[in-house]
């Protein structure tokens, strides 16, 4: 393909999104298929000649959109119907023209520097502290992560280093492989799977906390089980407070579990995937009240902000 057929698919593209957006409530919301569907459709290995563009298409229409669950169709109920919008669409073309991997400023630095920047629009547009704020002196700051899933699991890591290079300072006779063992996390029992499984890739042990009849982790419960542990020689080092739970979106009282959290040097995450773009809105900031005590915090643009699925941040 080449530069004058790439401006004649490109439109002809355009337009297929723009049809099927706009006539979305046509398909059904939810795939009418089989698991193993697909491998019948295709050959089993690749060509050896490419494909006509235009049967391609056709294949998108054949093979494809079958399997297919529409979560912007006006009839799709579940999750979050509203993860695109055209200007987050065009913006990804010029993306994947662009092509840049921003892994260090040297790698791409409007890439980094816009991050940092957009990160600082957003974290002042939900009022976090200013230790969350980039500025111009570059310190605290956010960074784009794919899934909550993923910030989480940073957040763990980090927290996890932190205690062990705390615990070797004052001791530096205790191997690693000694204080592993000891380390314990926790979460809400209404936490996201994701949080669990962070555990089991950092491999700590994660105690799930108990809550109220609202579904909420309350200060009082966390601390009974920080000194059960304590008293039994264990090392308490990481918390994942979750304000709105996928189950129920539950928001757990962080006014009151922020500072047990710092007065124990607990690491305190909070994940606010699913509802932390509301806390935008003035009559819905006080649920981020207690912010101030968390070490790291994250929520998803790509759940109510128009913004294109993948894109999660983390301060």
């Amino acid at each position: 393909m080449d530069a004058a057929e790439f401006r004649c698919r490109g439109k002809e593209m355009v337009d297929y999104v723009a049809d099927y957006l706009e006539n979305i409530e046509q398909r059904p919301v939810s795939a009418d298929v089989e698991p193993g569907y697909l491998r019948s459709l295709i050959p089993t290995e690749a060509p050896l000649e490419p494909d006509n563009y235009d049967d391609i298409i056709k294949d998108v229409e054949r093979v494809i959109m079958p399997g297919i669950t529409h979560w912007h169709s006006p009839y799709f109920y579940a999750y979050f119907a509203a993860a695109n919008s055209y200007p987050a669409i065009l913006a990804d073309m010029l993306c994947g023209a662009i092509g840049c991997i921003g892994f260090s400023w040297a790698s791409s630095p409007a890439c980094t520097e816009l991050e940092t920047v957009m990160l600082d629009w957003l974290g002042k547009m939900l009022k976090l502290p200013d230790d969350f704020i980039a500025g111009t002196l570059g310190h605290g700051g956010g960074v784009i992560q794919g899934t909550a899933s993923e910030a989480t699991l940073m957040s763990l890591l980090a927290a996890r280093c932190k205690a062990l290079r705390k615990i070797q300072a004052a001791n530096p006779e205790i191997l690693e492989s000694e204080i592993r063992p000891k380390l314990v996390a926790y979460t809400s029992e209404q936490a996201h799977s994701s949080v669990e499984r962070a555990s089991l890739i950092g491999e700590v042990t994660m105690r799930m906390v108990p809550t109220d009849s609202t579904y909420a982790v309350r200060g009082s419960t966390l601390k009974k089980m920080l000194e059960e542990d304590k008293a039994a020689g264990l090392i308490p080092f990481f918390f994942c407070a979750t304000l709105g739970t996928t189950g129920s979106c539950a928001f757990d009282h962080i006014t009151e579990l922020g500072p047990l959290c710092n007065k124990e040097n607990v690491w305190m995450h909070i994940d606010a995937a699913y509802a932390g773009s509301a806390f935008i809105c003035p009559e819905f900031r006080p649920l981020l009240n207690g912010i101030e005590f968390a070490d790291s915090f994250n929520f998803n643009p790509h759940k109510w902000l128009l913004v294109n699925f993948d894109c999660s941040t983390m301060w």
